[in-house]
This record gives C-alpha cells, structure tokens and sequence, in this order.
C-alpha cells in the first residue's frame, strides 16, 4: 500500500532505483561487460607461452565482434609474472582486489598456480582451466574448491607411454631423462604407475638435469652407454631439442618418446633439426593445424579463418595457438551456460557441471570433454602421436 503521505516525486525515486536495490552486485560484471584476470609469462624463461594468452585474447575479440556473450563483451586483463611464483602473487592479488575481475582464467605454468592457488581458493574466486597438467592440481575437489586444471595430468601421460612400451616393446632396455622439478617427477612416477613391477627391471638408468644446466649432452652420452634402446625424455623444449640432436649426433637411434611439453614441431623439433626427429613419439589431444589430412576438418576451418582474420601473426606449426584458441572457446561455453547470472558462484557451478556432449573442435576424435563436482578435469585422455618428418601422425588405438 502507498502511504498517503508519500509526495509522488519521492515514490518516482523509490520506484527507480528499488529494481537496482533488488539486484545483487556481481563483481567484476557490469551490463556490458565482464573481466576475467590472467597471469601470464610474457617475459623470463617461459616467454614463449606468452602466445597463449595472445591467442586467448584474440579469440575473445573475435567473440566480442559477434555480441559478446549474451550482450557482455569479455575484457581479458592478462597481467606479466614473468614465470617467477612471487610475482605471479603479486599480479593476481593486483587482479583480485585492484581490478576486481570476476574470475581468472589460464593461468600458465606449474609452479606459479601452486604458489597461488591456497589465496585464490581462500577469496573464492574461480580459477578456470589451470595452464598445467602437473598431477598436484588434479586433487580432491574438497580441498581447492575454487581450481580447476583442464588438461590431462602429466602422470596420466606418463602412464600412457608405459602401456605403449609394455604391449610394443615388452623386452626393452629405458633409459630415462628428466627435468627436475614436479613436471619431470610426473611424468617418471607416471611411467613407474603402468609399468609397476617391471619399471626396476626395465629401466637402465635415470638421470636428471636442472633447467639452469646449459647442456645435457653428458646424460644422453650415458643412457646410450648403459644400453637403453628406448629413450624416455621427460622435458621442455629448449631441452628437448639438445637431447634429439646430440642422439643424432653420436647415431643413437633408441625409440624416442617426448612429453607433449617438450615436443612440439616448433620450436623442438624444428630447432633440433626435422630429419633428426624422425620417429620422435608424444602425445596430444589437439589436432595439428599442419597436417594436411584435416584440410577439410570443419573444426580446422573454423580454426584457420579466425587465425586469418583475428590472429594474422600465429603460426600453425606452434602448438600454443590451438591450444590458447581452444582454452579460450572452452571459456566462452562455461560463460554461456552460466547464462546472465554471472556471479563467481554460479560461472564456478556452470564449469564442473559440463556435459559429456560439450564438443571443442579442435579437440581429437575419441577424447570426450566432461566434468562434475567429483571430477573437475574436463580432458581425461590424450592420442599418440609419431613424427614422420613432416608432420605427427596419429597411431593406431
């Protein structure tokens, strides 16, 4: 009921502004917008993946042209950390509480999610599709509610690698080199999973470097001589290229099996030199802009007509722009199953609640995309891949 003594240009006020006192305040979303945070390393050691939040950016242009996602254009604030973990802190205490940005989004790399997901996990922010496949991010969801990696771990890799060795090479001597940090573990106690009671047996010989060493040419010298006809790489691909060419060099020829990190055409093998990687084995879950068999592809033509118009400067042959274009369009349909309640709380529910029909077409045949609240990781599997001198081709399953 209206009181009697309600002046009408008092009620005017009440009626215009009670729809926005019935609003709740969303952070970071406005009517037009919404801001997502991104720490990336444009700059030190790992500038090279830099790209991926180019090619995240420039996708979300693209979806931003089209209208934005139901009339809210994404304004992506990716920040430098430099791949230094104190510094990844302190960018994304700067998006969180000086931008005021709804979500983060792809942060890159191992060591700066770990050194920031216990704060991120205590504001409560979502942080989607954690740019790490290392196996300390696949965890029970109870304990870092908030996170949520994407890729397949490390360790699964690692175990997929040893299912191949088993059921090809049941009687083969491995020799086994590895970065020394929690990627390089992973991986090793990955291969150690599948081949249980076999790995002491069939294992040669480990040995380790450090991402400072400049050469590791003393340990591919030594895993030949301890006779390993397999050759488990566990790397990066600065690294990676020095142990193809220095195998090469003194006409080692073991099976060379690279993880998906270390052994992308560019700028591994590329570098390394393509005739010397010739049977170079890794895993993958993206299909390969350079190989002409998905010329056709309508999730490749799709993929080519935005790299022509929004990212002119990518090149097809580096992994880290199909892979920042699909980390990017994975986003967009997490946002558009949100739908227009954007809170942190229901764009956090629309992420582990994605259907087992949800469809990235960049993604391989066979490897299906899901979560749920018990299993944040939405990518459960990856393809073998070998290298023919050109080009990775897919092996048989």
């Amino acid at each position: 009921m209206i009181k009697p003594w309600l002046s009408s240009t008092a009620l005017s006020v009440l009626l215009c502004i009670a729809p926005a006192l019935a609003q709740k305040t969303v952070i970071g979303v406005t009517a037009t917008e919404i801001k997502i945070g991104q720490s990336a390393p444009f700059s030190g050691p790992a500038s090279v993946y830099g790209q991926i939040s180019t090619a995240e950016s420039d996708y979300f242009k693209m979806i931003n042209d089209q209208g934005g996602i139901n009339g809210r254009k994404i304004n992506l604030i990716a920040l430098d950390d430099g791949y230094s973990p104190p510094k990844s802190i302190e960018v994304v205490r700067r998006l969180i509480e000086e931008e005021q940005v709804a979500i983060l989004f792809q942060t890159i790399g191992t060591a700066p999610n770990a050194a920031i997901r216990k704060y991120v996990n205590q504001k409560k922010v979502p942080d989607i599709w954690l740019g790490s496949g290392a196996s300390m991010f696949v965890t029970d969801p109870k304990e870092y509610p908030w996170s949520i990696p994407f890729q397949p771990s490390y360790r699964l890799e690692g175990q997929m690698y040893a299912k191949y060795i088993l059921e090809k090479l049941p009687d083969s001597k491995i020799g086994i080199l590895y970065q020394n940090d929690d990627l390089g573990r992973d991986y090793v106690n990955g291969l150690k999973d599948g081949l249980g009671d076999k790995f002491d047996k069939m294992v040669v010989k480990t040995l380790s470097y450090e991402v400072t060493d400049p050469t590791v040419d003393s340990q591919v010298l030594q895993l030949q001589a301890a006779g390993a006809n397999v050759f488990f790489d566990a790397n990066t691909p600065k690294f990676a290229a020095m142990t193809i060419r220095k195998a090469a060099d003194i006409d080692w020829h073991p099976l060379h099996i690279i993880d998906s990190n270390g052994a992308g055409v560019r700028p591994a093998l590329e570098s390394a030199g393509l005739d010397k990687s010739v049977g170079v084995i890794t895993a993958q879950y993206l299909k390969d802009p350079t190989d002409p068999g998905w010329t056709d592809d309508a999730g490749m033509k799709e993929f080519q007509a935005w790299r022509t118009k929004y990212a002119p400067e990518s090149d097809p042959a580096n992994p880290v722009w199909a892979y920042g274009y699909t980390m990017a369009q994975a986003m967009v349909v997490v946002l558009k199953q949100a739908g227009n309640d954007l809170s942190r709380e229901n764009i956090m529910k629309a992420a582990i609640n994605l259907p087992d029909t949800t469809k990235l077409p960049m993604v391989l045949p066979g490897i299906k995309i899901s979560t749920s609240p018990e299993d944040y990781r939405p990518m459960k599997s990856m393809r073998l891949v070998q290298f023919d001198g050109k080009m990775y081709k897919l092996m048989p399953e």
